[in-house]
């Protein structure tokens, strides 16, 4: 169940620093004390619940995965046919991998999300009957996030499936190489069309310009208009998560160049997201922006240390809420003419960003919407209706059931030639 109301002001109901840190209000210890209290409680189940979910969870998920892969599998022959179909049926299976990840979360490790935003996004959120949200924004644009923990993607794709119109079958995400190698879920993302990089830029500028120029080719429709594909191109500036290892390294190098290193974010890098910016600049008229925050964290601790895999999805501990706060820039207001101007606006904008981590830490949330009817939608992450799901394990069974139809008419067909003979 939310723990506010929609309508709730933040001032009456938001909890103390203390508690949005993790802590009891009896409990104001530092983050690196041995008594820390982990920020959703005590584990909600014992170590043979937290084995049977562990086993429920990898089952489910690697049969998603796989029924996915058999489905790239299966519709792999349309490249050679025809591309624009192949790239329609490629984005259906992006959409079973964001129904695989939404129920998934759904059940292992619900959450509040928390969504609000500055006066740039007002009216593009909206709350639906039901607990749901709703949002309105563009079918292309860049999006980018500060990196807290491994799974913020998954929150962020979510926000494509409650797009309208969705855009979670055209979610394009650029990510580390290494990545690629994970078995079943490597092979789906290269399908996927997702951007590997190497970290570095002589070796990925080429395989990112050829990827970026799929994504801008313009179409034209049987009445002559033209238009682009959708697509939402998500991009973490920061690079990695944020960890102990890499706040260190971007103490360092913010002393290193003279910078203000701020306290609850990296300093991004912005030779990648100015070369992608450049590329689709003819193409995309906004970049957006989220802020992501998870209730619990304390000052000194990295979301990694206490909401990893375990915590969240076999021991019951996922984070209280989920907090999204969103802004949006026209691409024509973002200086794209010169690298250090665009380093400097990139790195303005994560200070900012900073500054509203602190004020989540001091207040439990985010600013309020703007120009919203409520101050905050809350929801949580799930499929408007719970048979969704199986639309991941459709072209499969329909697949099986052909193959088994045929299998029977051909041994029929044998059958009589046999008794013939």
């Amino acid at each position: 169940m939310p723990e506010f109301a929609e309508n709730d002001s933040p001032e009456s109901n938001a909890p103390t620093p203390e508690i949005a840190a993790g802590f009891k209000n009896d409990e104001k210890q530092p983050a690196n004390s041995s008594r820390f209290v982990h920020p959703s409680g005590k584990s909600g189940h014992g170590l043979g619940m937290q084995i049977l979910r562990g086993i429920a969870f990898t089952v489910y998920f690697t049969f998603c995965c796989f029924a996915i892969v058999v489905t790239q599998t299966i519709g792999a022959p349309l490249y050679f046919i025809n591309r624009e179909w192949f790239y329609a049926y490629m984005a259906m299976t992006k959409q079973s991998f964001a129904l695989t990840i939404t129920v998934m979360t759904h059940i292992w490790g619900p959450a509040l999300v928390r969504i609000s935003g500055d006066e740039s996004v007002a009216g593009q959120i909206l709350a639906t009957p039901g607990g749901g949200v709703e949002f309105k924004f563009p079918e292309r644009m860049v999006m980018i996030a500060n990196h807290q923990i491994y799974t913020d993607w998954l929150y962020l794709w979510w926000v494509g499936y409650a797009n309208r119109p969705g855009m979670h079958g055209h979610i394009y995400i650029i990510l580390k190489e290494s990545l690629k190698y994970i078995p079943f879920i490597g092979t789906g993302m290269m399908f996927y069309g997702f951007i590997y990089m190497s970290r570095k830029m002589a070796t990925d500028q080429p395989r990112l310009a050829y990827r970026l120029n799929k994504l801008k080719q313009k179409k034209i429709d049987p009445s002559g208009r033209a238009y682009f594909d959708p697509m939402w191109l998500l991009l973490f500036p920061e690079g990695t998560n944020l960890s102990r290892n890499g706040r260190k390294k971007s103490s360092q190098w913010a002393e290193k160049n003279g910078l203000k290193d701020p306290d609850h974010v990296m300093l991004p890098r912005s030779t990648g997201i100015f070369f992608c910016l450049n590329e689709l600049k003819d193409t995309v008229d906004y970049v957006y922006d989220c802020t992501v925050a998870y209730e619990g964290i304390p000052r000194g601790k990295y979301g990694e240390e206490i909401f990893g895999l375990a915590s969240t999805y076999f021991q019951g501990r996922p984070p209280k809420s989920v907090n999204l706060y969103w802004r949006r820039f026209r691409l024509a207001d973002i200086p794209l003419n010169d690298q250090k101007e665009f380093d400097i606006w990139l790195r303005d904008q994560w200070y900012k960003k900073d500054a509203l981590m602190e004020e989540y830490l001091k207040k439990g949330r985010f600013p309020a919407l703007t120009g919203g009817k409520t101050e905050y939608v809350e929801t949580e992450v799930r499929t408007r209706h719970p048979w969704e799901i199986l639309q991941v394990f459709t072209v499969m069974g329909t697949a099986g059931l052909l193959w088994h139809n045929v299998r029977k008419f051909l041994s029929t067909i044998a059958a009589k030639v046999g008794t013939m003979v």
